[in-house]
């Protein structure tokens, strides 16, 4: 078989996407339904397509620089990270059981880990490793992967809350529900040895099936989903000696999953990378049931939850102008509302270039999303880390593209590997920095 081309891939997925966006944020156009477009953004496992392409690190000379007269990248004053600090503190003095879990909500680039799963590596390096974090149970994109873990499965049918197709809103954490079957099978493969601690995400519904988890080919035991009305589940299972390999086996009916923690007794970090191809900020803000999701969040009780959206949005100036500030806003009171002791951080999109004529320019939208952003975090008792600043600013796709190598697709929106490792080295830094600030004003008082 031959090898589908990178570049053209991305391509076709981007148009889908933006097809995809053209309802969201305006739903009395008249404009193309998501099923026209399903077949060109919805590529099976087989097809050889990731953003993630083996490619040469940058160059050193290119590594962003803090701008002139700018003290910090992360805005954390008035004590709006503390909480998260606090925790942060407690599992790098390797307290026993001190785990500080931060959830990451995000887009494509969050699909693929890029970016975050180098932050979890870098993290998991100082603090300790503690877990993998939240993994879906299937594909539903060709190029979602981890860093650290393979995931397979078939026989699922997959309904992603950026399809922008509600249904009863019930998404899970992770924002995919999963349906299947006798046919549904999963795997999970972990590559730094495994985990002792798992924990199964499931929907409890009336005439629910059951599921099985398996370890390393032994049998953990069986979920029963049958309920007397649709409410979160959660299955939890140890294993005396780590576990490298989890399957879940569909063996009775039909049941919803939506995915499945590894974790370890700590003390250290996990890191939930939580991205949906095609996002936007109304994923949180209107798709997710707010019931069924506030229970999600106060089940896995992150000391910071991470929003992190504004690429795909920058395609449509008028809702940016009119509607993107509200969207905002209730997405980050949702949060609140649910986690009223966690800190929430809202971190920038990078730049997003575009083509004309001959230049590569950056989006005009890019610089205004990240404004509301800054200042809707500021009124709301948010941190923020400036995305966009980090890379160096206006202008940063166009440089990086032509570098040689290159530093970014051919799309001017998805880092390659190298790049995305720049960058969380820049975010880890800012979070030492803060964690730092933090433990100074506490051993002042």
């Amino acid at each position: 078989m031959h090898e589908f081309p990178l570049q053209t891939g991305l391509t076709i997925a981007t148009v889908g996407l933006l097809l995809a966006g053209l309802r969201l944020v305006a739903p009395a156009g008249k404009g193309p339904e998501t099923r026209h477009f399903a077949v060109i953004v919805d590529f099976s496992d087989s097809v050889a397509l990731s953003p993630l392409s083996p490619h040469k690190e940058p160059e050193a000379a290119l590594v962003p620089k803090l701008p002139a007269g700018k003290l910090s990248l992360l805005d954390d004053s008035a004590g709006v990270l503390d909480h998260f600090y606090a925790a942060l503190w407690r599992t790098e003095k390797r307290e026993e059981g001190a785990v500080t879990r931060i959830v990451h909500y995000g887009d494509s680039p969050t699909t693929a880990d890029l970016i975050t799963g180098d932050v979890r590596v870098q993290l998991q390096k100082r603090f300790g490793d503690a877990g993998h974090g939240f993994l879906l149970v299937a594909k539903p994109w060709a190029w979602y992967q981890h860093t650290g873990a393979d995931v397979s499965g078939s026989g699922w049918q997959m309904a992603p809350a950026s399809r922008f197709v509600s249904h009863d809103g019930m998404f899970g954490l992770g924002g995919v529900s999963f349906t299947g079957s006798g046919s549904a099978r999963s795997r999970m493969v972990f590559g730094n040895g495994g985990y002792t601690q798992f924990e199964a995400w499931y929907l409890r519904l009336p005439g629910g099936g059951e599921f099985s988890l398996w370890a390393d080919g032994r049998a953990l035991g069986r979920v029963d989903t049958a309920g007397d009305s649709k409410a979160p589940g959660f299955a939890a299972f140890r294993t005396e000696s780590a576990t490298a390999e989890l399957e879940i086996h569909v063996e009775r009916g039909s049941v919803r999953v939506f995915g499945i923690t590894a974790e370890g007794p700590g003390p250290g970090v996990v890191y939930d990378s939580l991205g949906l191809n095609g996002a936007s900020i109304t994923v949180l803000s209107r798709m997710y049931n707010e019931q069924h999701w506030a229970e999600e969040l106060q089940h896995r009780n992150p000391a910071l939850v991470i929003v992190n959206y504004g690429t795909n949005e920058a395609d449509f100036a008028e809702f940016v102008d009119r509607q993107y500030e509200k969207e905002l806003r209730d997405a980050l009171r949702r949060i609140h509302t649910a986690l009223p002791e966690a800190s929430v951080l809202v971190m920038s999109p990078m730049d997003r270039g575009r083509r004309n004529g001959g230049e590569i320019e950056t989006m005009p939208t890019i610089p205004r999303i990240v404004e509301i952003q800054k200042r809707v975090a500021r009124e709301t008792g948010c941190g923020f880390f400036d995305t966009y600043a980090a890379m160096g600013g206006e202008g940063t796709m166009a440089r990086w593209y032509a570098a040689r190598p290159r530093m970014v697709s051919a799309d001017l929106i998805h880092p390659y590997p190298g790049t995305g490792k720049m960058i969380a080295g820049i975010f880890t830094r800012e979070i030492g920095a803060g964690l730092g600030r933090y433990k100074l004003r506490v051993v002042g008082r």
